[in-house]
């Protein structure tokens, strides 16, 4: 019987927490919750590493000095408290019994699987058959599959002993304090929702920018690239939610509406789709030699529904590019000619746009026309909010969802309809991969993507985080 939706986890299973994302995310995660005092259960690490409980403990205090997290000692003692290890391969029986033994009195179980993909169904099935899944909810990582089939198969091997109310699955891009605020900004301020569709839009554009190359991560980035790695999951999460409609109350609303903007969307055009790849690239330890695998991709999609009929979404992202910064803007229509000073018409050159700041430096920009001094035409002028200056320190992803998912909240946590949307969606550009075309590192990416963005003002470059009000 799968626990209450409702019901708050009384242990936390981490399976690989000897890896580099349990270090890096997960233990630095658990460790702010813990001073916030929202970490309320036990944390059982599950890896093949031959630990100990203090082992583990260490990795635990590092994790935290890695990630430059300010150390409360009374806030440490508990998070450390709470941490036990069991070590062995899970494909071994006497290793699941084990961990049985630790979960003898838990009432609501959360597994959650620090893992490769290749990993996930075969762990949740061993569970299973250990009697581990009946009282528990599984997290899994992105990506959920590699394309529309494996992730429609991984779905149906996953229902073999789950419930949808049972998976959590995790985007943490969803996790992110200005991804959710692009509803808050829209809903809950009257001056945006009126002028939030086609007649007032002219485009919607939405980059992710790194200027750092794949690395260390050759191997992985190889087989995946680009459009698997951020566009269809990721940034079509946040197209969601800027194209969503306003969510009535109860249970799914955000992800119901979420569904329906994918549904809205056509199959991506490959004709409006550039693929890119840095030079340098192919040197990279773990990539092929003659690799094709993109590191740029550049599209547009539409949303053909009453509100967003005709107004394009553009979405640009890569890798050693030229900055570091994701951000979304939503471009305005310019206004008609102004006849105030003279009696001829004076075009505005300019539009209005809002542009919110997902990465670094988290905030919005508001980008308002005035008066140029003496001179009757207009200026621009960039009204900027810092969230984190007016709002203090913001919750990181993991931990925001890992608390969500030890209190059985959905919300941030994509559907199985909408990973099959998403899917169906990027299949296209899957199925015709082209050669990439070759961009030099610092670069915006190949200038062959500057033709989608070119009838609608030309891309806006993300930038970090500017003063609080400034020309130009």
């Amino acid at each position: 019987m799968a626990p209450a939706a409702d019901a708050v986890a009384d242990a936390l299973v981490v399976f690989g927490i000897t890896g580099d994302l349990a270090r890096k995310m997960t233990l630095p995660a658990l460790y702010r919750l813990a001073r916030r005092k929202e970490l309320y259960c036990r944390v059982i690490g599950v890896g093949r590493s031959a630990w100990t409980d203090e082992q583990l403990r260490e990795r635990a205090r590092t994790a935290v000095d890695e990630a430059g997290l300010d150390v409360d000692d009374a806030a440490m003692d508990d998070f450390l408290g709470r941490l036990s290890y069991v070590s062995g391969d899970t494909r071994e029986p006497d290793t699941l019994e084990r961990l049985r033994t630790e979960l003898d009195q838990a009432r609501t179980i959360v597994h959650y699987l620090a893992l490769p993909p290749s990993m996930f169904s075969e762990t949740v099935m061993r569970l299973a058959d250990a009697d581990l899944v009946s009282r528990a909810r599984v997290v899994i990582e992105k990506p959920f599959g590699t394309d529309l089939e494996t992730a429609i198969a991984l779905d149906r091997e996953l229902d073999r002993v789950l419930d949808e109310e049972q998976i959590f699955r995790i985007d943490h891009f969803l996790g992110k304090e200005p991804v959710q605020d692009i509803l808050y900004l829209r809903f809950a301020n009257e001056i945006f929702e009126p002028v939030w569709n086609r007649h007032h839009i002219e485009s919607v554009q939405i980059n992710m920018f790194e200027d750092f190359g794949v690395d260390d991560r050759g191997s992985f980035y190889d087989g995946v690239g680009a459009l698997r790695d951020v566009v269809q999951n990721h940034l079509l999460q946040v197209l969601a939610l800027v194209a969503m409609e306003p969510p009535p109350s109860g249970h799914g609303a955000v992800a119901d509406h979420r569904t329906d903007v994918f549904r809205a969307m056509p199959s991506a055009d490959p004709g409006v789709y550039v693929r890119g790849q840095y030079r340098g690239y192919r040197d990279v330890k773990g990539v092929a030699e003659d690799s094709t695998m993109e590191t740029f991709a550049a599209l547009q999609l539409t949303v053909e529904n009453w509100r967003w009929h005709g107004v394009p979404f553009l979405i640009r992202t890569g890798k050693s590019l030229s900055t570091t910064a994701t951000d979304v803007t939503v471009r305005f229509k310019t206004p008609p000619p102004l006849w105030w000073q003279s009696d001829t018409p004076e075009e505005v050159p300019q539009h209005n746009h809002l542009t919110i700041r997902i990465g670094k430096g988290a905030g919005a920009s508001i980008g308002v026309l005035v008066k140029k001094p003496g001179e009757p035409t207009t200026e621009r002028v960039h009204l900027d909010l810092s969230f984190e200056r007016q709002l203090g320190e913001l919750p990181a992803p993991y931990e925001r969802l890992l608390f969500d998912a030890m209190r059985g909240r959905h919300q941030l946590f994509p559907r199985q309809d909408a990973v099959e949307e998403t899917w169906r969606i990027v299949q296209p550009l899957l199925d015709t991969a082209h050669q990439p075309m070759a961009y030099e590192p610092g670069t915006d990416g190949p200038s062959e993507a500057d033709r989608l963005a070119r009838a609608h003002g030309g891309w806006r470059r993300p930038v970090p985080h500017r003063p609080s009000m400034r020309h130009g």
